[in-house]
């Protein structure tokens, strides 16, 4: 008997009845949580929580140590692998057989929680969610009699993107036959690139939706010499999301095209567009961009949540010490606040937050956009044009003749625009940009 299950008698908190039913399921539970406590991953009242709920349950998993929020997964799975001596795998940084997967159906893969790894002469790598779910070790192993498992841990977050993954892959197969049939019917190259063809839709639909559940705010879908890749800009990174043939790209980039109100034949200069579409329940607007490269044309689409333009600052996704330092600079009547970052770290999302925090009946709000992204009540946004010489620059001019309280700048692009927001600073005005880091 360890110490903790040793306290946890002496104090009343469960019987000796209930420690004997917990050593039938083995002490692991015990020895993981005296490795989280060692490294001041949990508080001895959570130990005693914890096993006090597993004692009543009378079974262990790990998925009541999830019910714990405050306790990060994978900090969870690290340890909880340092125990059981197996490895700790990140799905995103190492190299996976997909083709192993295509050997099991994935109703038995969504049930045990598991993907296949690798396969070598011996034996056949595998994730589990739950090391210690005998049934899912067994139920894998039947579908390699001939192998040995090797068993290995991954956060149930890796596992779950990975099996949406391969069925998203498998209704994509599919739904290239059909559009193959389709292209095939039309007959002339012109007819293929006006396809209106119902699983090109389709086809649309479930890349959309494929991004956008990866949390990605900005696709690329790009040609190459030999196929079409969809990747999403996910926490800053790109991430590659499909794959497809050579021969499905100039129709899905025509479609796109068409839903954007753009030139389908123009393929020699940029162009830009705008679309909304439904993506499960909720309208997303899609900043549209295409550019001539070598084999075609590069197409980014930037994701607009509309409700992001709700989104409240303290659910931005900063510490509470950064919430609160913004949140009391926010108050000030005047300065000027910069927040930086790479491309998809948020510096949008946390300036509409801040315009949720200013915007007021009793104060005037101007922002300056290139493009304005997301349309807000009661802020008097201003669209960057361009073509008929209204800079970022040119509009700050006339922005300070309006009047304003607070103003927002969507990027400071140059000196001239940084020039005149320190002067709308320094002249008792908040000023709120960004800067690309």
């Amino acid at each position: 008997m360890d110490r903790i299950t040793h306290d946890l008698l002496t104090q009343g908190h469960i019987s000796q009845e209930q420690i004997e039913r917990l050593v039938r399921v083995g002490v692991t539970a015990d020895t993981l949580l005296e490795t989280l406590t060692k490294v001041g991953a949990v508080s001895a009242n959570f130990v005693k929580r914890f096993i006090v709920e597993q004692v009543r349950s009378g079974h262990y998993e790990i998925s009541i140590i999830k019910q714990y929020h405050f306790l990060d997964e994978q900090t969870v799975m690290q340890h909880l692998a340092e125990v059981m001596e197996i490895p700790f795998l990140d799905l995103d940084s190492i190299d996976m057989d997909y083709r192993l997967a295509d050997r099991i159906p994935l109703s038995q893969l969504k049930r045990f929680k598991a993907i296949p790894i690798r396969e070598n002469d011996l034996s056949v790598t595998v994730a589990f969610t739950d090391p210690l779910n005998i049934e899912a070790q067994e139920g894998i192993q039947r579908l390699f009699p001939r192998k040995p498992l090797d068993i290995a841990i991954a956060t149930e977050k890796q596992i779950q993107a990975y099996l949406f993954k391969i069925e998203l892959k498998d209704s994509v197969k599919e739904l290239v036959v059909n559009i193959r049939n389709e292209l095939n019917s039309l007959g002339t190259d012109q007819n293929k690139d006006q396809a209106q063809a119902s699983s090109i839709l389709q086809l649309i639909d479930v890349v959309l939706k494929a991004c956008i559940k990866n949390r990605a705010s900005d696709i690329h879908i790009e040609p190459t010499e030999n196929n079409c890749t969809v990747r999403g800009r996910v926490d800053g990174k790109l991430t590659e999301i499909f794959i497809f043939d050579k021969d499905i790209y100039p129709p899905l980039a025509s479609r796109l095209k068409i839903l954007s109100n753009l030139d389908i034949a123009e393929r020699r200069k940029p162009q830009d567009g705008r679309f909304s579409a439904m993506v499960g329940d909720r309208e997303y607007d899609f900043r549209f961009s295409t550019l001539p490269i070598m084999y075609g044309e590069s197409i980014v689409m930037r994701v607009l949540d509309k409700e992001k333009a709700l989104v409240r600052l303290e659910d931005a996704g900063m510490d509470e010490a950064g919430y609160k330092k913004l949140h009391t600079a926010l108050k000030s009547p005047y300065g000027i606040i910069l927040v930086t970052g790479p491309t998809g770290s948020g510096k949008t999302t946390t300036l509409y937050g801040a315009l949720n925090e200013l915007r007021s009946v009793e104060e005037k709000v101007i922002t300056v956009e290139d493009p304005v992204e997301y349309r807000m009540n009661l802020i008097q946004q201003v669209q960057v044009r361009a073509s008929v010489g209204l800079s970022f620059a040119d509009a700050l001019r006339s922005i300070l003749r309006q009047d304003p309280d607070k103003i927002m700048i969507g990027e400071i692009r140059d000196q001239e625009t940084l020039e005149i927001a320190i002067k709308a600073a320094l002249t008792g005005h908040l000023v709120i940009s960004t800067l690309h880091t």
